[in-house]
């Protein structure tokens, strides 16, 4: 399993343009081979910025390398940089190989 992570300065008072960017887009996800899950989180507030967190989880690095070189990817971020500046410089990303879980007994599959 494959974790790739985006993190996003945002600048204050652009919290709710940004989140409406990422709310009304289309993922194009839900149909991309090895996809799993996606979430869009919100950090902690700092001076002068709120930081954002896009996350989501690849059956495999592979997996999430071909989306990033697929039609699906291009569509889910053409809309990406119009308008106004929304947060500090570019998001950062990070990417994980997951080497353990585990899970709650109760939890859904």
């Amino acid at each position: 399993m494959f974790i790739a992570m985006n993190r996003f300065k945002v600048l204050k008072g652009a919290e709710e343009d940004f989140e409406q960017v990422w709310l009304s887009r289309e993922t194009h996800l839900e149909d991309v081979p090895g996809f799993v899950e996606f979430h869009l989180l919100k950090g902690p507030e700092r001076e002068d910025h709120v930081l954002y967190a896009s996350h989501s989880i690849w059956r495999s690095q592979a997996d999430f390398e071909a989306w990033t070189r697929s039609e699906a990817f291009r569509k889910a971020h053409a809309r990406a940089g119009e308008g106004k500046p929304l947060y500090q410089g570019h998001p950062e990303f990070e990417g994980f190989t997951t080497l353990q879980k585990v899970r709650a007994k109760n939890a859904a599959a």
